[in-house]
């Protein structure tokens, strides 16, 4: 069993791990505390499960990667370009841009690997590139990976670029559930504040993930959702052992909510 987790995110529906902290760039011994802990929650259930971490830049810290090295779990980190790995990649590089000139392509990728040791770090460590000549020029993107298998196309297309979607879903979480009001005086208040709004992310997404994968709305955002099967009028009858609710008989989602309620009603004994 392998689980892979974006920064910030967790196994289940890359649920956003929201902790109040202060508005700056993490440090490298934040970060690796941060990677210390969710490992340890995630193997005190699952010891034999392997586990890959991908971030940005920024987390690619030098004391991340050496913990993550002494500690068996995988990672892909963005890493910064500077002129040392456009060196090392050059031929690489001047190969796809000759190539792109010749077939008169408006865009060529290609990939290339090389071996990388920044001044801060103990270890030399294996960095990939995703190399892009255009019109306008080359685009050359770097991450860094203790993953001895899989080629440089892989682990940047496949491994890191599918934090994309984790990303989608903490920017939702953020813009569409208003997760980042945290204004109060008291750090008491906005962290419960954090805690209601997770709340409301585990209740659009469970809601979403009820929907079936045909219907149009099986991937839409929250602010869709909420516009579609929240913001309606309905008329609601409660009675002694059930509430109705009585919508407009041209509502569109009516049949939808009828399915959502059906695999949302809690099980039998």
């Amino acid at each position: 069993m392998a689980l892979r987790i974006s920064f910030w995110t967790s196994m289940s529906s890359c649920q956003p791990i929201l902790r109040r902290r202060p508005g700056k760039t993490p440090a490298g011994r934040e970060i690796r505390g941060h990677v210390r802990r969710l490992v340890r929650r995630i193997r005190s259930r699952w010891p034999k499960t392997r586990i890959l971490i991908r971030g940005d830049g920024h987390h690619g810290r030098p004391e991340v990667m050496d913990w993550c090295e002494q500690n068996g779990v995988d990672y892909v980190f963005a890493q910064p370009g500077n002129h040392v790995l456009d060196r090392l990649v050059d031929a690489a590089a001047d190969d796809i841009r000759t190539r792109r000139a010749l077939d008169q392509k408006l865009a060529l990728r290609g990939y290339a690997e090389t071996r990388y040791q920044a001044r801060s770090w103990t270890i030399e460590r294996r960095a990939c590139a995703r190399i892009e000549a255009t019109t306008l020029g080359l685009d050359i993107r770097f991450v860094v990976t203790n993953l001895t298998h899989g080629s440089a196309e892989r682990i940047y297309d496949v491994i890191y670029c599918a934090r994309g979607q984790a990303e989608n879903l903490i920017n939702m979480h953020k813009s569409q559930l208003a997760s980042d009001r945290t204004s109060c005086r008291s750090p008491i208040a906005n962290q419960v504040r954090l805690v209601l709004h997770n709340a409301a992310y585990w209740l659009m997404l469970t809601v979403r993930d009820t929907i079936p994968r045909s219907h149009a709305l099986a991937t839409a955002e929250f602010a869709t959702l909420r516009l579609r099967l929240l913001k309606l009028g309905a008329r609601v009858i409660e009675a002694a052992s059930r509430v109705r609710l009585a919508f407009a008989a041209a509502c569109p989602q009516a049949e939808l909510f009828r399915t959502i309620a059906m695999a949302l009603q809690p099980a039998g004994p």
